[in-house]
């Protein structure tokens, strides 16, 4: 059985009372979405506190919940908003992110960095590392969350549409832009 299709029949059951079946989809993706929130917010127990809340209020709306999306999306959704509700109660904007260097793969330009593990090349990805995260800070919140969702969420562009609430042309003009943004860093260091 897909993935989609367990947790249909998963959020199906759940609609119709049984706890243990949503007891499942917290634990399939109480991680994703613990990460998630740490794209926003920089205190661990404050991720799993939020991540809590977002279980609480996905619990709560399922009955809402029509399948128009993926469960998953939906989820990230509510995850999503509360981690932003969360950051503007505390009167806070700049969500942190860890970029690891397995992360900056998906950026151009560095794969002959895997090549050799000299000193030097170590260094350089190490810099490029702290470059990408830098970049991801300055960038405004639309580009943040949309270069997240797609390359450390790994979500595709109709997810992100989803996730966002806004047109997929939106969605790859951010991520466009905000690919930029990180190369236009990054491009000193490599050349």
């Amino acid at each position: 059985m897909g993935t989609n299709l367990l947790d249909a029949e998963l959020v199906k059951r759940t609609q119709e009372g049984d706890s243990k079946a949503f007891d499942i989809l917290v634990q399939k993706y109480q991680h994703k979405v613990i990460n998630l929130v740490g794209r926003f917010v920089n205190d661990h127990s404050e991720c799993q506190d939020i991540a809590q809340d977002s279980f609480v209020k996905a619990y709560r709306a399922i009955g809402n919940f029509r399948g128009e999306s993926q469960f998953y999306t939906w989820l990230y959704r509510i995850a999503a908003n509360t981690a932003k509700n969360y950051l503007a109660s505390r009167s806070r904007k700049s969500p942190a992110y860890t970029v690891e260097v397995e992360d900056a793969e998906h950026f151009e330009g560095e794969s002959g960095l895997k090549e050799y593990t000299t000193p030097e090349n170590l260094m350089l990805t190490e810099e490029i590392k702290k470059t990408i995260f830098k970049a991801i800070e300055a960038l405004p919140e639309d580009l943040k969350s949309a270069i997240t969702l797609r390359e450390i969420e790994g979500l595709s562009y109709e997810e992100i549409a989803d996730v966002m609430d806004c047109p997929i042309g939106t969605v790859r003009s951010r991520i466009f832009r905000a690919r930029d943004s990180i190369d236009k860093e990054l491009r000193p260091l490599l050349e």
